[in-house]
């Protein structure tokens, strides 16, 4: 009875999705008050019966209802509990519910903290949220439905798949959808200043939180998957170009071009027609994401669906917001003309570049992605696109933003020297090229990879660094830190977030550049040297997980004659759903990661090891984490409250509506 009450529900919330999808917008046109005051009961409704649903599905997965379609393809009684939980939205149809019940809080939360937004653009947020929600609620239910029962119930599951048995995995897909979803309501603030022809300074500092929100949560998500396949498929790398991967980093560039031009729209209401854009493409790249994720139609390790007939609806449902919004866009274009005038060599200026920048990037990536579905469409061709194109195409691109960087955020507004500029920046400049002679210098193998990377990391970190320093104005130390203390959280978070990027290409071009790898077939009680390391195979032995079986090499490694370290790498067979997978003993530490996998046993006896030495690999995860750090000190700020500027404005008897 709980769980059809929880499909009773779901069906429910489609209902109410579809009346806030109406009731409100026809409202706001009419100025009727009644019918815009709709809107706010309805999110809080929608979201109520999607979280009723949630949890009737959680509670089959958890009591192992195999009358359930969806739980006896995706569990096991024998499955821990953790991965019970989880298992909820490790398969398309959770995932989507998964999906909607995120759409449905982003809506509601506009509804219980956008009482300061004036009446008429709240009402046409929560509609388009409603339409958003209605279409991926009917999606759910028409094609996707979790909760068909079966006929003939088995007397168990046929199990999770193994590689999404994982913490690191259980909490990735969650985190990806709070951003994926999230960039739903800076998609809705778009439509809804499109209806009304008006975007100002105020729309601007409404739609910044929800879009670094967005981006933080998508940060985080991006650091969790790609830890994940770092640790856990043994290959020892840590971003493969999979599609699925670049799903998520195509929002992630865009979100992060949409949060830096909504900056130029609050401060100068410049950029209009751009921000809008952005703001439509991004929500519009997270659709284009669930289209390659669920359709089938390009190949992953990790995609949820092959099904071309949902891939269908995906492509409709992404053509009708997409197309809509960007046909009401250039019929509004003329309404979005731009006040503030400023000179190329500016802040505005420097954002505009960083926006350019990364929205080619996106493309970049975008065309990379899909060109083995157009080939194949075009002449049945099947090509790959590999790591070499997306290295060489965007590597490029990300350097030249990086070196722009630390320039852009010491401009001032308007106008601006670059000679002054550069007198703030002259130290970092300095100490990043000093770091990348001194890489050069103690480097083997004089690749530029590493000091080229060291040099633009370290620029971008020391120049985060100086533009702090430089806002602490003139004076004594002591007195500069207590400007510097005084100054606004969203300032201190930016500094942060750039210096996390700086760290994070740093620790990327340090294990690309060192990483030391050694393949071999190893006996038991076998030494053998890597790196100045010394590796000894102890032993191999067979243990019992609570749902696999288990081969576990016993590996010491020791330096230099130091006490040696035990590692413990695995091979697991699931004999449910009949995969294996490979789980590396990895000692990490500040400078380098040691990493051992246990391989297949060979013929001529012995076994198959890898062994990695990965010089700064927990720095790319660490900066991901400062990025993530930087962008939650500045939605704390409290100029990024929702409706900031509408209480402002009607403190100045500016009228809300």
């Amino acid at each position: 009875m709980f769980v059809e009450l929880g499909h009773f529900t779901l069906i429910l919330a489609f209902a109410i999705a579809c009346v806030q999808a109406f009731v409100p917008v026809v409202g706001a046109a009419r100025g009727w008050r009644g019918w815009m005051a709709m809107a706010e009961p309805a999110a809080t409704l929608q979201l109520f019966c999607i979280a009723w649903s949630f949890t009737a599905l959680i509670y089959a997965f958890v009591t192992s209802d195999f009358s359930l379609r969806i739980v006896t393809e995706n569990s096991h009684t024998l499955k821990p509990m953790l991965y019970k939980v989880t298992g909820v939205w490790g398969n398309h149809e959770g995932s989507m519910l998964l999906w909607c019940l995120i759409l449905a809080l982003y809506g509601a939360f506009v509804a219980w903290f956008g009482g300061g937004l004036p009446p008429r653009l709240r009402a046409r947020v929560l509609a388009v949220q409603g339409a958003v929600g209605a279409a991926s609620l009917a999606f759910l239910i028409f094609t996707s439905n979790p909760f068909l029962r079966l006929a003939t119930p088995p007397f168990n599951g046929h199990d999770l798949n193994p590689l999404l048995q994982d913490p690191g995995l259980a909490f990735h897909p969650p985190f990806l959808y709070l951003g994926y979803v999230g960039l739903s309501v800076s998609f809705s603030f778009a439509i809804a200043a499109l209806i009304e022809g008006r975007v100002d300074a105020a729309w601007g500092r409404w739609v910044r939180p929800w879009t670094l929100t967005a981006w933080i949560f998508l940060t985080i998500g991006i650091a969790l998957g790609s830890w994940w396949a770092y640790y856990e498929l043994g290959w020892g790398g840590f971003w493969f170009w999979d599609p699925v991967e670049n799903a998520s980093f195509m929002p992630w560039l865009l979100s992060a071009a949409l949060l830096h031009s909504a900056i130029v729209v609050e401060k100068r209401e410049a950029l209009k027609a751009w921000t809008i854009l952005l703001a439509i493409l991004a929500f519009g790249f997270s659709l284009i994401g669930a289209f390659i994720v669920r359709s089938g139609v390009i190949t992953s390790v990790h995609a949820f669906a092959n099904d071309p007939e949902r891939g269908v609806y995906l492509l409709a449902m992404t053509a009708v917001f997409m197309g809509g919004a960007l046909t009401l866009f250039a019929a509004r274009a003329e309404a979005l003309q731009a006040k503030g005038m400023f000179q190329p060599v500016s802040r505005e200026g420097g954002l505009i570049a960083n926006n350019v920048f990364l929205a080619v990037a996106c493309f970049v990536v975008f065309i990379g992605t899909i060109w083995p579905l157009v080939t194949e469409l075009a002449d049945g061709r099947k090509v790959s696109v590999g790591a070499p194109f997306f290295e060489a195409a965007f590597t490029p691109i990300m350097t030249a933003l990086a070196v722009l960087l630390p320039i852009g955020a010491v401009l001032p507004w308007k106008r601006a020297r670059l000679d002054r500029a550069m007198r703030v920046l002259m130290p970092a400049l300095i100490l990043a090229l000093a770091l990348g002679a001194l890489v050069f210098a103690v480097e083997t193998e004089k690749s530029a990879l590493a000091p080229v990377g060291a040099v633009l990391g370290a620029w971008i970190v020391f120049g985060a660094a100086a533009d702090l320093w430089s806002r602490g104005g003139r004076g004594p130390i002591a007195a500069r830190a207590r400007r510097l203390a005084r100054l606004p959280r969203a300032d201190w978070g930016k500094s942060l977030g750039h210096t996390g990027f700086g760290v994070t290409i740093f620790g990327i071009a340090a294990l690309t550049a060192w990483t030391v790898e050694d393949i071999r077939v190893a006996r038991i009680g076998e030494s053998w040297d890597v790196a100045g390391y010394r590796v000894t195979l102890v032993d191999v032995g067979q243990t019992e997980g609570p749902n696999y079986y288990s081969t576990i090499a016993e590996v010491d490694v020791s330096d230099h004659g130091r006490p040696s370290l035990r590692l413990l790498p695995e091979k697991r067979i699931y004999p449910v759903a009949g995969m294996p997978t490979t789980e590396a003993a990895i000692d990490n530490g500040l400078t380098r990661d040691l990493y051992v996998v246990i391989g297949d046993p060979q013929e001529g006896g012995g076994w198959a090891v890898r062994t990695f030495i990965k010089p700064y690999a927990s720095w790319i995860w660490a900066g991901a984490a400062i990025m993530a750090m930087g962008g939650l000190l500045s939605l704390s700020d409290r100029r990024f409250r929702v409706a900031a500027g509408a209480r402002k404005a009607q403190r100045a008897g500016v009228p809300a509506e």
